[in-house]
């Protein structure tokens, strides 16, 4: 007999949807920024080069995630420098930063002596092996993070939009670009827990790219945004213990349904051309 509720008998089941939903509130409503600047690369760039910080750590003995912190958000400013001082557009920034990041972490562990390190958990994911404490700093950086971008609310949607109209209003255009950059790196961190680094780009976008679909206002689209990523992460938790099947790739091919049925309604409510 088909039991709704046995997922919440379990203590790890529960502290998983706990770090699903503001996981999935986080990814989706940063993404709006993300698919708005036209930024999709940078969560997989990002979510690659905390290759590097997950390998020093494992060498020193240190925390695993954050040595992934200091490198992702190293990168990440590097990436802005480089896009900034540098003259490189942004996308190519990425691609070279992110890859010698990750090289370096190949790099490192090729050097290595010591036992390998089983990867598998910041590839992929392992959401349902989230402690209590994995939990409380999650909803820890999704508040700050929240205050954050509640603070830069205006300066974030402005250079978002236009961001030479924003310069020329008074907003440094260039911190608002950093600190956004920072962010993403922090909630591409908090998040490799749950789907791992090879996914953790789709969640950041894909929410969000779905909404795109449904709207072009700012503020509705970040409530769709925010809406699926809910209903991505949640159901894709709650699908994956049925299934018995990967929370974090289940999440993913969710929020990938969503985005095509979005492309669908789009297309269908679309007028079409009078020849």
């Amino acid at each position: 007999m088909f039991d709704a509720l046995a997922p919440f008998q379990y203590d790890f089941m529960q502290r998983a949807f706990v770090a699903a939903l503001v996981v999935g509130v986080l990814c989706s409503a940063l993404g709006t920024y993300v698919v708005l600047r036209k930024l999709s690369f940078i969560g997989d760039g990002l979510a690659h080069a905390s290759f590097a910080g997950i390998v020093i750590a494992y060498l020193r003995g240190a925390n695993f995630y954050g040595g992934a912190a200091v490198a992702t958000i190293v990168t990440a400013l590097a990436i802005g420098f480089v896009n900034r001082r540098g003259r490189v557009s942004l996308d190519t920034a990425i691609g070279v930063l992110f890859t010698a990041a990750f090289a370096l972490g190949i790099f490192l562990m090729s050097r290595s002596t010591r036992a390998t390190v089983d990867l598998q958990n910041y590839l992929f994911g392992n959401i349902l092996g989230v402690s209590s404490s994995d939990v409380a700093v999650v909803v820890g950086v999704g508040l700050a993070i929240a205050v954050v971008v509640g603070a830069l609310w205006r300066p974030l949607l402005y250079t978002s939009f236009d961001p030479v109209v924003a310069q020329a209003a008074g907003i440094r255009a260039w911190f608002i670009d950093y600190a956004l950059l920072v962010i993403l790196a922090l909630t591409i961190i908090v998040s490799v827990q749950l789907v791992g680094i090879v996914l953790v780009a789709a969640l950041l976008v894909t929410p969000a790219a779905a909404a795109a679909q449904l709207t072009q206002r700012f503020i509705p689209m970040m409530a769709l945004s925010c809406t699926f990523g809910i209903i991505s992460a949640l159901g894709g938790l709650y699908a994956s213990y049925e299934l018995h099947a990967s929370s974090g790739a289940t999440i993913v091919l969710l929020a990938t349904l969503i985005f095509f049925a979005a492309l669908t309604v789009n297309a269908v409510r679309r007028p079409r051309r009078v020849l």
